[in-house]
């Protein structure tokens, strides 16, 4: 019996080598990032070599995993290398299977890359709920079925065309700057690992990846991206991409068959399930063990945690972050779930980036109320641990919190001011990027003492206290929304058969038009008033319900009074030292004027509103 035995092993041994995909698909010349580490997934792959050449490129140090399915190369890129498609060869003693490559032309520098700075304001869009563009790929052909508006947790058919298409609207609001949830390709079927009232889901939300080089059909294809990024920067927008580090989704060919055998932290069968102890992180006397179900540990039992620890798999984020950045002229990076990853990883990770990038922004989420965590976590000097990982700023949940619990859930105004008085911690504070609502989060609407005017008196302090503001798509109209995913409710005339369009004002409430003109009113005076995008801050005066500070910014100053009581407040604080003349100030946002008289600012504030006065300064 040996003799046929033998003969099986050889033929299954000479097996003709397959290629299914390789990554990244392209790269372009002079990258600050050479060799290029190629991923090629394929079958039978085992004592791959490389055959022939390409014009322009050099593969050499083929690796290939013990169950032949993933090689691993280093592929150089002729500095003058002209564009176009390359076809690479690789060989076994089964056969030769062909390698394609893109060599793409760098994309020019200007209007690109730019970075997000204090002089923007973000919206947030998840692009299958903000308007449908290209009703063709609403159930495209290898996924069908997974289109269905009534249901929350399917997909409803927004795109990226329907993105491009609504950049008006955002320019008139005041929109500068674009986040958008994940694009990348997830699953074509129903996801069954992760169910709720023992229903399956659809992945239309972009975080359970199955392809981190692909575009998901329902939101266009990689043609569509750089449309709608170039359509954005020709209006002054940049752009934004929701990158994950941390995982993949749990139906990633990844999750049953790893490039390396360290490639995630764990396997499907024996992982630890995360236990989200973020303070751990920062703790000088947590052990690795006390912290390592908290870096290591799979989301929701069911999410591959990604190992950085492997290089192979440190390498690969790098580049792909690298990618995305390169081929669409993108201007920043929110990166998910930062502090789940270990901070040196970060700091290579930025390194590369800002290498290749240096005015390129990454923002982390880390979803914490404490800013002694918090401020952890973005970058610009050594922490307790004795790293920089270098990253350029964070999410201020801290902030948030106390926003919706003073304007929303009837708490005290004096609570964001005890947030603020601590922006000792950050290394950079102004960076922060401000909010009061996320795709994670109820809706402001939905908490049980939100009201319009709440609302607006919120967006009043977002957009004058130092930071980044950022708006979540919807809210500038009051949208309602419980948690996920009612807080992800479809705009209101992005698709085909909407009884109304809330992107015009004709179609809009009375009630959804009176913030909306509000907010577009701010975006409007944080773009006159310097200080309120770059000045420093002064703290005037603060009571439980009433806040006066000013932003300033060498001859010019915005002072900004708030009073959260429902009853009027009568303001009368110092502002000589500031250098502010005696006379009036009229209020920029419609209300009674201000005197300054002794040197003395008073101004009597409705009920629950808000003011901001600029002030030419004499010193």
């Amino acid at each position: 019996m040996t003799g046929p035995i033998v003969a099986l092993a050889l033929t299954l041994a000479a097996a003709r080598p397959e290629v299914t995909k390789v990554e990244p698909p392209s790269w372009w010349p002079g990258s600050s990032l050479s060799p290029v580490r190629l991923l090629v997934r394929g079958r039978n792959l085992a004592g791959a070599r490389v055959e022939g050449e390409a014009p322009g490129l050099a593969l050499s140090g083929v690796e290939v995993n013990e169950s032949g399915t993933h090689a691993f190369a280093d592929l150089t890129i002729d500095p003058t290398a002209r564009p176009g498609m390359r076809t690479l060869r690789l060989a076994t003693a089964g056969g030769k299977a062909n390698l394609r490559f893109e060599v793409l032309p760098p994309l020019a520098r200007e209007g690109r890359f730019a970075g997000i700075t204090t002089d923007d304001v973000v919206y947030l869009i998840m692009p299958d709920r903000f308007a449908n563009g290209d009703p063709a790929n609403d159930d495209p052909p290898r996924s069908r079925g997974l289109l269905d508006r009534t249901k929350g947790r399917f997909y409803h058919g927004g795109d990226l065309e329907g993105i491009r298409r609504r950049l008006p609207y955002l320019k008139d609001l005041g929109i500068t700057a674009l986040w958008l949830n994940p694009w990348y390709d997830n699953v074509d079927h129903l996801n069954r690992r992760e169910t709720y009232e023992g229903a399956p889901i659809t992945d239309y939300h972009g975080y359970g990846a199955v392809d981190f080089y692909a575009v998901d059909e329902h939101l266009g294809d990689l043609a569509a991206l750089p449309n709608l990024v170039d359509a954005a920067h020709a209006m002054g927008i940049k752009v934004v991409q929701d990158q994950v580090a941390n995982h993949t989704g749990p139906y990633h060919p990844w999750a049953t068959d790893p490039p390396t055998p360290t490639w995630f932290n764990g396997t499907n069968e024996n992982h630890l399930a995360n236990v989200w102890q973020l303070w751990t992180l920062a703790d000088p006397y947590a052990t690795p063990e006390v912290q390592r179900a908290t870096l290591d540990g799979w989301f929701l039992d069911i999410l591959p945690d990604l190992n950085q620890n492997d290089p192979e798999t440190a390498r690969y984020i790098v580049q792909n972050a690298l990618w995305w950045v390169g081929v669409a002229g993108l201007d920043g990076i929110r990166q998910d779930t930062l502090p789940y990853v270990h901070r040196r990883f970060w700091r290579d990770w930025m390194a590369a980036l800002k290498k290749e990038y240096p005015q390129l922004t990454a923002v982390g989420e880390m979803s914490d109320g404490d800013p002694a965590l918090v401020s952890v976590f973005q970058g610009g000097r050594q922490a307790f641990d004795g790293i920089d990982s270098g990253f350029d700023t964070v999410f201020d949940f801290p902030l948030y919190y106390s926003l919706r619990s003073a304007f929303a859930q009837g708490g005290e105004l004096r609570d964001v001011a005890k947030v603020i008085a601590r922006d000792r911690l950050y290394p950079r504070p102004d960076e922060l990027w401000t909010f009061l609502g996320l795709h994670d989060v109820e809706r402001f609407m939905n908490a049980k003492a939100a009201t319009n005017t709440g609302l607006k008196l919120a967006f009043t302090t977002l957009f004058a206290v130092r930071g980044i503001p950022l708006v979540y798509y919807g809210d500038e109209i009051a949208m309602p929304g419980q948690g996920d995913p009612d807080n992800r409710r479809d705009f209101p005339g992005g698709f085909q058969g909407d009884a109304r369009s809330a992107f015009e004002a004709a179609g809009r409430t009375p009630q959804e038009d009176d913030v909306f003109q509000h907010v577009r009113r701010l975006a409007v005076l944080r773009r006159e008033l310097a200080p309120l995008r770059r000045g420093r801050t002064v703290t005037l005066a603060e009571s439980a319900q009433g806040w006066a500070f000013a932003r300033v910014l060498a001859g010019d100053a915005a002072i900004v009074a708030l009073n959260n009581a429902p009853e009027p407040l009568e303001i009368a604080t110092p502002v000589a030292g500031l250098g502010i003349a005696d006379g009036d100030l009229a209020d920029r946002l419609g209300g009674a004027a201000a005197q300054v008289k002794g040197g003395v600012l008073k101004a009597t504030l409705p009920a629950r509103a808000g003011a901001i006065y600029a002030a030419k300064l004499s010193k």
